[in-house]
């Protein structure tokens, strides 16, 4: 069984080989553009501690699961990404997937409750766009799985970290 994302990323942290960590630029999703649109497509980006990303749409019905740039970074080359089944009903916490680097294994967990809906083919015959763009949520980033949320979702996703808190939480060394 893999280890998490958070487990691997601290493991990295704690060996003789310091990873290099390049400043992290946080964006904010931009909206889509939308013809004849009244009401604008603000998805809300929120993180785990176990490094796992989550965009909810506008009426926060929808969204996207992706790992984060810190988890990328700490993985090394992603070698192999263990896709989510479309269809499954996950509890939040649940692995979802899995991915495999040259330096480990770790599981993809669900960072909220949700229903997988669609998955990143691509990642199949691209693992490393996982490294190339890991928070990008458009056709070719790198993102794992499109869900739909439900009430207790959209409660879990409330609890989850905002992009300042993320980027202050990965700041500390030990996690």
């Amino acid at each position: 069984m893999a280890a998490s994302i958070a487990r691997c990323c601290s493991v990295a942290a704690r060996t003789s080989i310091r990873l290099v960590r390049p400043a992290i630029q946080f964006r904010p999703t931009m909206p889509a553009a939308r013809a004849f649109s009244v009401s604008s497509q603000f998805n809300v980006r929120k993180y785990t501690k176990d490094h796992e990303w989550i965009d909810l749409n506008a009426d926060k019905t929808s969204g996207v699961i992706g790992i984060s740039e810190f988890a990328a970074e700490a993985l090394g080359d992603v070698v192999y990404v263990e896709l989510p089944t479309e269809g499954k009903e996950v509890g939040q916490g649940d692995a979802i997937g899995a991915v495999e680097s040259v330096k480990s294994a770790a599981d993809i967990n669900a960072p909220i409750a949700c229903k997988v809906t669609h998955v990143n083919n691509n990642l199949e015959e691209k693992p490393g766009t996982i490294n190339q763009t890991p928070e990008d949520d458009s056709a070719g980033g790198g993102w794992i799985a499109k869900v739909q949320v439900d009430e207790q979702g959209v409660k879990e996703f409330e609890e989850l970290m905002s992009v300042e808190d993320y980027k202050a939480f990965t700041a500390t060394e030990d996690h």
